[in-house]
């Protein structure tokens, strides 16, 4: 048998190269358009939030929280913001936050359209459900590799390199929250006259807004996880401070660049979770009176 397996080999490598080479050589202007499409998002996030003066946008951070958490957490955003520019690491918390933001977005654009289609769609769920089975259990590492090759070093790949390893998330979590909407509320509103679209935003997505808000905030975590490994092909950023703390063996710096991730990770979690509503008998209520309401204004039309 070892002797068998000894005569067989495969050269799984050289096909792997050859069909970079090809994608290289024939689907250039597709990976140069997708490549501008994020870095039009990257720069436009990394301009704005590096313009705003430091004050401004720790007032608009503290506004939020104390709306939307707390005033605990108001008090903890405000000095724990503070604390980062403190050590100095204000501009590259920024350009983290600027590649966070500009990967998912990207990231939630491809993703829930995908998410709906698989809801919709038994065969394009059974086409995808394993693409994404794949990427969840491929390395961060692993990403980096595509990234670089295709589209060299700097932001622009690693937000790219990031986009597709925060994307499963999303697409998983919408297409779980609208199959998972009551034949009840689907019929309410096929009896209320809706058509596939109206029945699709008016009463799916809507009560499968918890579970894609769910999915909003693990692609932003995983976008802050992957932006840090992505310094390794040029992202910069506080990514870039942990990186340079490990290769020189300075525990402090390292040390610094990390208590800054985790920081923007606290902050980006609790704020995005505030803003999902929660799943209940009043939400469907919620949804049923939108349905008779919007039903009455049709024969008040009519």
């Amino acid at each position: 048998m070892a002797f068998i397996l000894d005569e067989i080999e495969i050269p799984i490598g050289r096909y792997v190269e050859s069909g970079v080479d090809w994608i290289r050589n024939n689907m250039e202007p597709a990976l140069d358009g997708f490549a501008g499409v994020v870095g039009f998002f990257t720069n436009s996030f990394a301009n704005l939030l590096l313009w705003l003066p430091m004050e401004i946008f720790i007032l608009l951070v503290a506004i939020v929280s104390f709306w939307r958490v707390g005033w605990k957490f108001g008090i903890f955003s405000v000095l724990s913001l503070l604390l980062i520019a403190i050590m100095g690491l204000w501009d590259q918390t920024m350009s983290t936050l600027a590649l966070v933001l500009a990967a998912s977005v990207v990231a939630l654009l491809i993703g829930l359209p995908i998410g709906i289609a698989m809801a919709r769609n038994n065969t394009v769920e059974a086409i995808v459900r394993p693409v994404l089975d794949f990427m969840q259990t491929m390395p961060p590492f692993v990403y980096l590799i595509p990234a670089a090759i295709f589209f060299g070093l700097g932001q622009v790949p690693g937000a790219i390199a990031t986009v597709v390893f925060a994307m499963p998330p999303a697409v998983r979590l919408t297409n779980l929250g609208i199959r998972q909407v009551s034949a009840e509320n689907v019929e309410a509103g096929q009896a209320f006259g809706c058509t596939d679209r109206q029945l699709l935003f008016k009463v799916q997505l809507p009560l499968a807004l918890p579970n894609i808000m769910a999915g909003i905030n693990q692609t932003i975590m995983l976008s802050l996880s992957m932006v840090v490994i992505a310094s390794m092909i040029g992202a910069g950023g506080l990514g870039n401070t942990v990186l340079t703390g490990i290769q020189r063996l300075n525990v402090g710096l390292g040390f610094e660049g990390g208590l800054g991730v985790v920081i923007l990770a606290i902050l980006l979690d609790r704020i995005t979770q505030s803003f999902a509503p929660q799943y209940g008998s009043a939400r469907r209520r919620g949804i049923l009176d939108f349905l008779r309401r919007w039903q009455d204004g049709k024969q008040q039309t009519a």
